[in-house]
């Protein structure tokens, strides 16, 4: 099916780059798919297995790396469209806040 492949860069702005939590989540993500998925920091590769953490995490790839996945399956697109927009959303981590923020305490209730 000539469908079957599907690729994409994306520009990853997480401040620590890709290190163990956004790695984790980008692994854990692409193993959702059925389709192989690879990625690289450069268009020419090295390309790498992007369902293993060890190879991700050893990638060290630093904010602002452009980010390159490649799929090839039945799930292809979805799986490049997921991760696009998972690097997108600065990995859904949530921006740090000080504990007391907005908050005096429990609610009286």
């Amino acid at each position: 099916m000539s469908d079957s492949n599907a690729s994409a860069q994306v520009l990853m702005t997480h401040d620590v780059g890709l290190h163990a939590r956004p790695s984790v989540k980008l692994t854990k993500l692409a193993k959702t798919f059925s389709a192989a998925v690879d990625m690289a920091a450069s268009g020419d590769g090295p390309w790498i297995d992007a369902k293993s953490i060890v190879k991700v995490m050893a990638m060290k790839a630093p904010k602002d790396t452009v980010l390159h996945l490649r799929a090839d399956g039945e799930d292809a697109h979805a799986a490049v469209n997921a991760l696009v927009a998972l690097v997108e959303r600065d990995f859904d981590d949530e921006p740090k806040q000080s504990v007391s923020e907005g908050t005096d305490g429990p609610a009286a209730g």
